[in-house]
């Protein structure tokens, strides 16, 4: 098993992304926007509300942003890959309907020691050149080394200490991961028992883009007054694994220069770290 580290600074080919009201509406539903009967989330979830104008979870961005690279990254059990850590930059709020272009790099691939970590920045654009958003992703693969490439990206500072200006809680249903793989991520790690079970797990985990997509929600309620065309950048490092019917805890603080966020389970366990965002 290897990976390929000449990707390391080549782009991939550019790729065609579109999403329809529809998508938009399927996604926000995956990420649990509706559960609680919000009025402030029914802009997201429905298209024909009397007097509401549909709009797109800002968190959408980060699957606008996936392109490819044209090529595997290597040759390793898939089952070992987990997602590490996400971010995304708006340069506007996304439309109902879209299309752009989509081209990925691959960043870096740096050895720790335990496993390699892999980072891809992908930047979309109309086919007029203007940008939608920018994303980037690190993957982890465990038991694998790697003679590193490139820099890895900077770890963020570490959180405030002081008690949070807001915390929101959201719970999960059993079905979510069901429910979110229909928006294009179908890995089977999120479905299958024995796949899971190849990977370590005693079931499928949620999607780690779920639990950053119903993080960005908390975001929104909390420091964007439920307005969520003014959150538009969003960046955190998954820690630990969310099993689909646990509910979710975000705490967020008001900090001078942005946002700072972590989410966590119910026993205090933390699944997203070292978050960081941007508020118009």
């Amino acid at each position: 098993m290897s990976l390929d580290t000449d990707l390391v600074g080549s782009p991939g080919p550019t790729r065609r992304r579109r999403w329809s009201s529809a998508d938009a509406l399927l996604y926000a539903v995956g990420v649990g926007a509706g559960q609680d009967a919000d009025p402030a989330e029914l802009p997201y979830v429905t298209e024909n509300s009397a007097g509401i104008e549909q709009k797109v979870l800002p968190t959408y961005g980060v699957l606008v942003g996936q392109g490819g690279l044209g090529r595997p990254m290597g040759s390793f059990d898939p089952a070992m890959l987990v997602h590490a850590e996400q971010s995304f930059d708006l340069h506007a709020p996304l439309p109902v309907e879209g299309d752009v272009e989509v081209t990925s790099t691959v960043t870096s691939m740096v050895d720790k020691g335990s496993g390699a970590l892999i980072t891809v920045e992908s930047s979309s654009r109309t086919a007029d050149g203007v940008p939608v958003v920018t994303t980037r992703s690190s993957m982890f693969v465990r038991g694998e080394s790697v003679a590193g490439r490139g820099a890895a990206p900077p770890t963020a500072e570490a959180l405030p200490t002081t008690s949070p200006d807001g915390v929101v809680t959201y719970p999960t249903r059993p079905e979510q991961a069901l429910l979110y793989r229909l928006s294009g991520d179908r890995n089977p790690l999120h479905s299958d028992p024995t796949f899971a079970a190849r990977a370590g797990f005693d079931r499928p985990i949620l999607h780690g883009l779920c639990t950053y997509g119903i993080t960005g929600r908390a975001l929104i309620r909390t420091a964007c007054e439920s307005d969520g065309d003014r959150l538009t950048s969003m960046s955190g490092r998954f820690t630990r694994p969310v099993r689909p019917g646990q509910s979710l805890t975000v705490e967020v603080w008001n900090m001078p220069g942005g946002i700072r966020f972590r989410t966590s389970l119910d026993d205090g366990t933390v699944v997203l770290d070292r978050g960081s965002a941007v508020v118009a």
